[in-house]
């Protein structure tokens, strides 16, 4: 039996629920919606969120197609899925929630801090504290766009078995942020996977399909559910160090390379124009890398991130 705030839920079924979080100031009441699949036999208990940033909707639409595929007839342990954490921002196509906070530098939360603190507190309470493992979904942030990628303590043996499992094309050893649902998780001792893959506000096809397969092949791992054969392989480039390449000047941006890109020492990845054409800037790659992410906005300001490269990348397998 699972029992999820005050709802009991038997082996082998599904349950919807809604947890109260706040009311607006027109007094209607928001809650934070659920889903717990609650398998036929005890195993590992996987939490799957997403849009803890409002406007980051991949991941939305992933938990949507995971759970369409499970059947808790054949599931081992349980899965707790929150596809729409920052209830707030959703509603205004927004990172952030009403006071211009952001949820994920505001964990593990307190019942009396601000908004942001005590929905952090309620998905610790109510979610990570019946889990064993975790998958955080993400996209890159406003204007920016990322490769399907992994972000985790790549040094924990285990964290590191579900990243290679998830099988995205890569995984960056990457450290906790401060406030941030992961370091919350990580420090009473569960593996979390962050998965970045898209754009704000977009779906993209591809990075759905990575992130299905890659939370069903972190299924398979820990023996939850059958695995189809269809999807079973994958690599992915492991990454230790990543770097933004910047603009040195302002301007209209014109980009060379694309996500997934290899690219090698001084490679020219970008041109700065002004808006006559008449002078331009180039943006040389520091090292030999990877494309992982980049602005989608062609408008630059001298300093601005524009190209995020993976660093000296090698292939796991």
């Amino acid at each position: 039996m699972l029992e999820i705030a005050g709802t009991t839920i038997p082996p082998a079924s599904r349950r919807r629920l809604e947890i109260p979080v706040a009311r607006l100031a027109t007094q209607t009441e928001l809650s934070l919606p659920l889903t717990v699949v609650n398998g036929s036999e005890p195993g590992a208990r996987l939490w799957l969120s997403a849009a803890i940033h409002g406007d980051e909707l991949n991941g939305v639409e992933i938990i949507r197609q995971v759970l369409q595929r499970i059947s808790p007839n054949e599931l081992r342990g349980s899965i707790i899925a929150v596809p729409i954490v920052n209830i707030f921002g959703f509603i205004e196509q927004s990172r952030y929630l009403p006071d211009r906070r952001d949820l994920n530098r505001s964990f593990p939360g307190s019942s009396k801090g601000s908004l942001a603190s005590r929905l952090a507190n309620l998905f610790m309470e109510e979610i990570v504290k019946h889990a064993t493992h975790g998958i955080d979904l993400h996209t890159a942030s406003d204007h920016r766009i990322n490769l399907p990628q992994i972000r985790a303590n790549l040094n924990d043996p285990q964290t590191y078995k579900c990243a290679e499992a998830f099988g995205a094309e890569v995984m960056i050893h990457a450290t906790t942020r401060d406030g941030s649902l992961r370091q919350a998780a990580t420090k009473k001792g569960i593996p979390v996977l962050l998965y970045e893959g898209g754009e704000a506000l977009r779906f993209d096809s591809h990075a759905i399909q990575v992130g299905v397969e890659g939370i069903l092949r972190v299924m398979d791992l820990l023996q939850m559910y059958p695995l189809q054969s269809a999807i079973a392989a994958s690599t992915s480039a492991l990454v230790k160090k990543t770097q933004w390449v910047r603009s040195p000047q302002s301007g209209i941006l014109r980009l060379n390379v694309s996500l997934g890109d290899r690219v090698r020492r001084k490679q020219v990845l970008a041109t700065i124009v002004d808006v006559f054409g008449d002078t331009s800037a180039e943006l040389l790659a520091p090292s030999r890398g990877l494309v992982i992410g980049h602005t989608q906005n062609p408008i630059a300001n001298q300093g601005d991130a524009v190209i995020h490269l993976a660093i000296s990348s090698k292939t796991s397998s």
